[in-house]
């Protein structure tokens, strides 16, 4: 099981993956040209871009790997707390900036001295680094699955599906290199004990033909249940719109492996900037209104009245996971646009261009429709 003060020392010059920046990831030599190793999606293993030396990880049988472990959540804030009080200083220090063009943040670790914006592919320097911050340590991360020709293919057909868009946009297609990134994201889990008093409503109708009315017969309710949330998932980042992270889920959290820098290896990833305390808020507003859902299906009945719900949370524990996507900037029409695939699913989110031509068409035949129809009902 992860714990805070549990983070590895920093590799040193000689180890054969030496600390560069978890936003770019570590190198890892080749052992027979010494070019960078790379994470290869389709074998799953790393591979020499250059010569085609490859190094397989995940030795034999993976099935009875460690599993990614839970962490104390209650335990670890308090921890927090007092490092931030300037306690305890076991957390490494990691100097973490802002892109000055788009502002998403950048980690540099080791001997990194400059980079390039995961998001909008702008230089950062690490000269411009103004703070640093005291980073929970990533416990796990889900491979990328889909590979670069499979993105495009996705890419594609997600364009063929886009109502309204320019007909020369949708002729030369999007054009750009994608990025691939790690994304932050905090887990959840709770154990929760809730009593709850309410009313449960029956529909009858009374009277007959034009007099006849719907009525409501409540009687009391009352119960208690328990519930346990698994790996309730809350996006740890900030620079991606929310709703771009929620429709880009499910993820195949069953494939999380323990954090391994190799799966790193020619890949960006972002550092969390939603704490750890803030994560659980949301996780914790997103299981009130389950537990507020249930308690209206156990009282039953065709209309509920809840007058008193009370939740007890316990065994909290949670994960900061990395989860893959694929990021692609483009340009069209003198502005610019950002589209994002699951690199597991290939779900695609993201920013595209409108026709102003093709939709005023369609309100004009809309319009049409709707004259047409009120003339012909006189």
């Amino acid at each position: 099981m992860s714990q805070l003060g549990e983070l590895p020392e920093a590799a040193t010059t000689a180890d054969a993956g030496q600390a560069v920046d978890q936003a770019q990831g570590r190198t890892f030599p080749c052992e027979s040209c010494g070019a960078d190793l790379e994470f290869h999606i389709g074998q799953q293993t790393l591979r020499c871009p250059f010569c085609g030396f490859t190094k397989d990880f995940f030795s034999g049988d993976t099935s009875g790997e460690e599993a990614v472990g839970e962490n104390p959540l209650e335990e670890t804030l308090r921890r927090l707390v007092e490092l931030r009080r300037g306690g305890d200083s076991d957390v490494a220090a990691t100097q973490v900036m802002e892109c000055s063009y788009c502002r998403a943040k950048v980690e540099f670790t080791g001997t990194l001295t400059s980079t390039r914006c995961a998001f909008c592919g702008s230089p950062v320097q690490r000269e411009n680094v103004h703070r640093s911050e005291r980073l929970v340590p990533v416990d796990g991360m889900v491979p990328f699955k889909v590979e670069r020709r499979r993105a495009q293919q996705h890419l594609r057909r997600w364009l063929k599906g886009l109502w309204f868009a320019p007909n020369d946009f949708k002729k030369k297609g999007i054009r750009g290199e994608f990025e691939g990134i790690y994304l932050p994201f905090w887990t959840y889990d709770a154990m929760t004990y809730s009593r709850y008093r309410g009313e449960r409503g029956k529909h009858y109708y009374s009277g007959s033909g034009k007099n006849r009315k719907r009525r409501t017969r409540w009687s009391p309710a009352s119960g208690q249940f328990q519930r346990f949330f698994d790996d309730v998932l809350v996006a740890a980042g900030t620079h991606l719109p929310r709703g771009w992270v929620e429709k880009l889920e499910p993820w195949p959290l069953a494939d999380c492996v323990p954090f391994r820098e190799e799966l790193l290896a020619g890949y960006l990833s972002q550092s969390y900037d939603v704490q750890l305390d803030q994560g659980f808020q949301e996780a914790k507003e997103r299981m009130d209104r389950e537990l507020r859902r249930e308690t209206k299906q156990r009282i039953g009945g065709d209309v509920q009245r809840i007058h008193q719900l009370d939740s007890d949370f316990s065994a909290l524990t949670y994960k900061h996971l990395l989860l893959p996507v694929w990021s692609l900037g483009y340009r069209y029409g003198g502005k610019s646009y950002q589209v994002v695939i699951n690199a597991t699913t290939g779900e695609v989110q993201g920013q595209r261009p409108y026709s102003a031509i093709k939709i005023a068409l369609f309100v004009l035949f809309i319009l049409t429709l709707l004259v047409l129809f009120f003339w012909l009902r006189g």
